[in-house]
């Protein structure tokens, strides 16, 4: 277990050091041609494959630190319950949505996220769709789950998940459209120009849907039994969440020359989203089922020992 514990943080360091280092690329040496110069042709080709290669290299890092943390943390069976519907579902939604317009409105993939499936959508998409989406529906459920515990209620729980869930991260994409769409080095585009800031409003109709979709069908199979998680146990679903919002909220306001798109989203993701990690249980009781297993108990409780923080990364 130590060493999945290790492995996890290398992701989740590298994935946020890769969003680091890609936004002094797109914000300070893209915008002064000078610098580029001054790198030499060495440093020009890895630059190159940096600003290429780049934000295919985060979405990986992204996954990987999520999928350890979700299989370790939770077991196998949550896990993979969780990652295959989020996959195939935002998958099957990006590609109807490219297609037809429905249910995000008219848009297009640019380059700079790696492979298109079937030419329509980079494969990194629906990764970026699994470990954003469990953050949110794991902040919440457990949230929640520690909040509101009478049996009678289980489906107010249910429901409250998922929607909570699908608004964490939906307001993800208040930030990170203009900051995907409107810099300089731009990642995707709109058909038309919307109301929000350019973003048509169908966008954040189909992100909610696409979003409570798939936590829905993950709900289902994760049963009725509530999450309990401590807050220290959260602290990785909450570094997730809060580094990438930060590196959509920066491209934006620096990029983009917006902030009121990240006013948005520091009201309806960031905000509620420490709520919920504070509403979590301070010190669950420490019953740590094996990983490989399903989980059957009355509740599902992760392994106790301490996921990565900030604070623990930096030792």
């Amino acid at each position: 277990m130590k060493h999945l514990i290790k492995l996890e943080r290398y992701f989740l360091i590298g994935h946020i050091f890769s969003m680091v280092f890609g936004l002094a690329g797109l914000l300070i040496v893209l915008p002064h041609p000078e610098l580029i110069a001054g790198l030499g042709t060495l440093g020009q080709k890895a630059f190159g494959w940096s600003m290429s290669g780049g934000g295919v290299v985060n979405i990986l890092l992204g996954a990987a630190a999520v999928a350890i943390y979700a299989y370790r943390t939770l077991g196998l069976w949550q896990w993979l319950t969780f990652m295959v519907p989020a996959v195939v579902l935002s998958l099957s939604s990006e590609l109807l949505g490219t297609s037809t317009g429905f249910p995000f409105g008219e848009y297009g993939y640019l380059s700079g996220l790696g492979y298109k499936v079937a030419g329509l959508v980079p494969f990194t998409i629906p990764l970026s769709w699994f470990y954003m989406g469990f953050v949110c529906y794991l902040l919440a459920r457990a949230g929640i789950d520690a909040s509101v515990k009478t049996g009678n209620v289980v489906w107010l729980r249910y429901i409250l998940g998922v929607a909570l869930g699908a608004i964490l991260l939906t307001s993800w994409d208040f930030a990170l459209d203009p900051a995907m769409s409107q810099t300089a080095n731009p990642f995707w585009h709109f058909g038309h120009v919307g109301f929000f800031f350019g973003t048509p409003s169908r966008n954040f109709a189909g992100w909610f849907a696409t979003g409570g979709l798939f936590m829905s069908v993950a709900a289902l199979f994760w049963k009725k039994t509530p999450i309990i998680l401590s807050r220290q146990q959260l602290g990785f679903p909450l570094v997730v969440y809060v580094s990438n919002i930060a590196f959509s909220a920066v491209l934006t306001v620096f990029g983009a020359g917006l902030w009121i798109p990240v006013v948005f989203t520091v009201l309806f993701g960031v905000v509620p989203a420490v709520i919920l990690w504070w509403m979590a249980s301070s010190a669950p009781e420490p019953i740590a089922p094996d990983p490989s297993e399903n989980t059957e108990l009355g509740q599902i409780q992760a392994n106790p020992v301490p996921v990565a923080s900030v604070g623990a990364m930096r030792k």
